[in-house]
């Protein structure tokens, strides 16, 4: 049965904090694993959450501070180490190759794994796989950051009423959706499409047309919201958002399911889960914002399943 669903393996921004580690996202589709920004301790949290190595496909770096990245050099020597027997793409801003290069040969070890690496320099597509198109736009950030995005093809809907009504049963199902057409009946008067899913990552940015384009109409958005919406002059100075412009974001585009993270260590519990003053604030700002879909301030160790097709 396929799985498709986000594990949160961190959520502390510049630095970890008692409660909250550097990022790492590792997104599961059907049979793949996509591993997002990959901060320092992102091994030890992939333990805790139950990921292997041998769960990994790609590794896709948004930006080379090292929230985002320290943990690339554990990650890559843990998939040697374990041996995983398929090959691992990486995706980075080719601008940070060197940075690519020392993590990678951060220590001696021994190489066992092929790690292809396919570095960023232009918005578009990625990669293809026949399970989805892995796409990149340009963010605003001090440093060169992407946002990437994955897109599942379209599919058909067959509709029972319809197939019925034109006495297509058993096997012809299989063979009208196989070849379009049977008896004079197309393919087109007994389904509708079915709109694949689409989910975005986005971290350290400031609001541009990037950020708008990797959420418009995704299943689930995954975005920074460093900051509190009081502290907007602090965000925009560092290159980040505030709660409230990541909801907005996420309101325009259409999101079904909004997961909020990376946040300042100035804010001692952004979920509420203490109660604290600023417990749950980062919630009320985002409804604030008029975001009135699913919505999830993300901790260490959660897991959110993608919404299911509509």
């Amino acid at each position: 049965m396929s799985v498709r669903e986000l594990v949160v393996l961190g959520t502390a921004s510049q630095v970890p904090t008692r409660h909250r580690n550097h990022n790492g996202y590792l997104l599961r589709w059907d049979g793949e694993g996509i591993l997002f920004d990959p901060g320092e301790g992102t091994q030890r949290q992939m333990l805790r959450a139950g990921v292997a190595a041998h769960d990994l496909n790609r590794i896709c770096v948004t930006h080379f501070h090292g929230d985002h990245s320290l943990g690339l050099a554990g990650v890559i020597q843990r998939i040697n180490l374990d041996r995983v027997p398929h090959e691992i793409t990486a995706h980075y801003p080719r601008s940070g190759q060197r940075f690519f290069d020392r993590l990678r040969y951060a220590t001696a070890y021994r190489e066992t794994v092929g790690i292809t690496e396919a570095p960023v320099d232009t918005d578009g597509p990625l990669a293809r796989t026949d399970g989805y198109t892995l796409q990149a736009r340009r963010l605003s950030h001090p440093v060169e950051s992407y946002g990437y995005r994955i897109v599942e093809p379209d599919g058909r809907r067959m509709l029972p009423e319809r197939l019925a009504a034109h006495g297509i049963k058993g096997p012809d199902v299989g063979r009208i959706q196989r070849e379009g057409e049977l008896g004079g009946v197309s393919l087109d008067d007994v389904s509708e499409t079915r709109r694949g899913q689409r989910f975005a990552f986005v971290m350290d940015t400031r609001l541009c047309d990037g950020v708008y384009a990797l959420a418009e109409g995704c299943d689930m958005l995954v975005i920074e919201s460093t900051f509190l919406d009081e502290h907007e002059q602090l965000a925009v100075e560092h290159g980040h958002l505030t709660a409230g412009q990541a909801a907005r974001v996420a309101r325009d585009g259409g999101v079904r399911h909004l997961v909020l993270t990376h946040f300042s260590q100035r804010y001692t519990d952004p979920g509420g889960i203490s109660r604290t003053e600023s417990g749950g604030e980062f919630e009320r700002q985002a409804r604030a914002a008029g975001f009135d879909g699913e919505l999830s301030v993300a901790h260490d160790l959660l897991r959110v399943p993608v919404p299911k097709r509509r």
